[in-house]
């Protein structure tokens, strides 16, 4: 019988926390070099973020101690976060993912969109290569239509919107 692998919820709590704090480390940072005082007109740009910045340290601190103050009672019954089998679901789609986010940088929004759909229904949904073609070229148009010419929102451009001159 093998033993199954997974994260435990302690884990993740700790990595969540220290998240949150980083954020809040940034934000008060930030808060500080715009100016997180009282001005003679009323409160600094940085005022109320500087605020809210000292709260996510603040909360995530507790989320810290808390945890940390439950570690040995928490060895006896650890709490299953996720399975190493789910993991690897979740990564499975998350990568994928990460590559459409560069590929928006390098190609622009809508090449990498037709890409991501199509490739995910035809690796994910089974489809014929000609329908995820037709869907993800589809919704592509659509969306260019809604946002480039009907509300003028530019979005990031590849090397084909410049041909077509936009």
């Amino acid at each position: 019988m093998t033993e199954e692998k997974y994260i435990q919820t302690r884990w993740m709590e700790l990595a969540v926390a220290f998240c949150f704090m980083a954020v809040g480390a940034v934000v008060i940072s930030d808060s500080v070099r715009v100016g997180a005082g009282w001005a003679d007109d009323g409160p600094q740009a940085g005022y109320f973020p500087f605020y809210i910045g000292c709260i996510l340290v603040a909360c995530a601190a507790v989320v810290i101690a808390q945890t940390l103050m439950g570690w040995r009672q928490a060895l006896s019954k650890a709490q299953v976060f996720v399975q190493w089998a789910e993991l690897k679901l979740v990564l499975a789609m998350l990568l994928p993912t990460l590559l459409f986010v560069l590929g928006v940088v390098f190609m622009g929004i809508y090449e990498s969109s037709v890409i991501f759909i199509a490739a995910f229904m035809i690796w994910q949904g089974k489809y014929a290569v000609w329908k995820a073609g037709a869907v993800s070229l589809g919704v592509m148009a659509v969306v260019f239509l809604l946002f480039e010419v009907w509300f003028l929102v530019p979005l990031p451009k590849g090397p084909f919107e410049r041909l077509l001159g936009y």
